[in-house]
């Protein structure tokens, strides 16, 4: 009989939903001030519009934007909806975490064994989360994201009883086959990079925790989402739009460098991203692509049983 066993099921859903919610609040703040250079720890909580410090009662997850119509109750300004799907979406993937990779063991692995592994995965899960969002709003995967979750990945090898060989391979393959083919050849021929070195970091992280075979599923799975994506805005709106925040930085950049700032110049000469206006066509059009591999490499991580299974139907092998 394991801790796991005595607590009903229901009581531990209810637990890791609410950790996942709390945690999801906390990357809010990591979402907005990190892309800043602020610190993601002090001060606490404040209104981005009048950095009035938030009141506890104010700061629950999903709850309190629900109550105060997603508006400050400081200055009235109005919050993102980002806020509460954050929050309800680190609730989320919290339970799914419990349900689907730690549920099913219970009784059959030991308690330590069981909770290592559950903030192994949400860890993963957090991470990639907060990667989602900052890349969706800068188009920048931050390092602690994908070199963080990679560095995780190799370390809680042994508790996942994966082959560090498989995991070094796959993570070697993924950031020098993206890096290569991607960022290096793709700019030499088109001028521009099909995927930046975030991107590459990011396959690295997929390959350190799932191997070759889920580095695969990512870059494909992640490339269809995102051709899909990308075709459904285009149809939709006309134009694929860059984040406002990489045009700002853009135009800050230029005027820099045009009033003589070496380092402006030089972060110009650099980035082909913020070096040029992005084209207007479809083909043209300058996506965050981060996204679209955490989506794969989530449904990976959900969907593996099942996928593995596809597998051995299909090769006749696991």
């Amino acid at each position: 009989m394991t801790f796991f066993s005595i607590l009903p099921l229901n009581t531990l859903r209810i637990f890791v939903t609410v950790w996942g919610l709390l945690w999801g609040s906390f990357l809010n703040v990591v979402i907005y001030r990190w892309p800043l250079g602020l610190s993601v720890v002090s001060p606490g909580s404040r209104c981005p519009a009048c950095m009035k410090p938030i009141a506890a009662y104010d700061n629950i997850p999903v709850l309190s934007y629900v109550l105060l119509r997603g508006k400050a109750r400081c200055c009235g300004a109005k919050m993102g909806p980002r806020y509460a799907l954050v929050e309800a979406m680190g609730g989320a993937l919290s339970l799914a975490v419990f349900e689907t990779l730690i549920a099913p063991s219970i009784g059959q692995v030991s308690d330590g064994k069981l909770l290592a592994l559950f903030f192994a995965y949400f860890t993963l899960v957090m991470l990639l989360l907060a990667g989602t969002f900052i890349d969706l709003e800068n188009m920048l995967l931050p390092d602690f994201v994908t070199i963080g979750g990679t560095l995780i990945g190799f370390a809680t090898l042994p508790l996942r009883d994966v082959p560090w060989q498989e995991a070094a391979i796959g993570a070697a393959s993924g950031f020098f086959g993206v890096w290569l083919l991607f960022g290096v050849l793709y700019q030499k021929f088109r001028g521009r990079q099909g995927m930046g070195l975030g991107d590459a970091k990011l396959m690295a992280l997929a390959g350190a925790w799932f191997g070759f075979r889920g580095l695969l599923f990512t870059l494909f799975v992640g490339a269809v989402q995102g051709t899909v994506a990308a075709i459904a805005v285009f149809l939709v709106r006309g134009r694929i739009e860059e984040p406002a925040a990489v045009q700002r930085e853009r135009r800050e950049l230029k005027e820099a460098a045009d009033a003589g700032d070496a380092e402006a110049k030089s972060v110009l000469e650099e980035d082909s991203l913020l070096a040029n206006e992005p084209a207007t066509g479809l083909l043209g059009a300058a996506i965050p692509f981060g996204p679209f591999l955490i989506l794969a490499i989530l449904e990976y991580l959900f969907l593996r049983p099942w996928l593995d299974e596809l597998y051995a139907s299909a090769f006749g092998r696991s």
